[in-house]
């Protein structure tokens, strides 16, 4: 079998915040912008690499969920526990000083970790905790 992941899906809350996060700060391309019904899905993903998205969506936009379930993911999303991905770079500290230039917020900084890897922590403007390790 030959088997790729294509698309992975974070919620936003602030369309245009999170587009300016992956576009203008992590310098992601943009791969499409659609909106339908009031809300907007944004696909976005690393340059150069065609076959791996991100597709921003809004958080709730099944119309299947109810308002109980609405909460909790509002819930979760504020705590930065509903979503998150791991990210690699081939300069970890050189990217973490660029993010602290830009007020991103981070949430650890790059740290040898004890299983032997490198790796720091930020939050997207929705709140989705993004783990970036140093690429081997």
């Amino acid at each position: 079998m030959d088997i790729t992941i294509a698309a992975s899906f974070l919620p936003h809350v602030d369309a245009e915040a999170s587009l300016v996060f992956y576009r203008d700060v992590l310098g992601f391309e943009v791969r499409n912008d659609v909106g339908y019904g009031g809300m907007r899905w944004i696909t976005v993903g690393p340059a150069g690499q065609p076959g791996t998205s991100i597709v921003l969506q809004p958080p709730v936009s099944d119309p299947g969920v109810t308002e109980a379930e609405a909460a909790t993911v509002a819930d979760m999303m504020a705590k930065g526990t509903y979503a998150g991905l791991l990210l690699a770079s081939d300069d970890l500290d050189g990217l973490f000083e660029r993010l602290r230039s830009r007020d991103v917020e981070i949430v650890q900084e790059p740290v040898d970790q004890p299983y032997g890897i490198r790796d720091g922590a930020l939050r997207d403007p929705a709140g989705n905790l993004l783990r970036i390790q140093q690429r081997a």
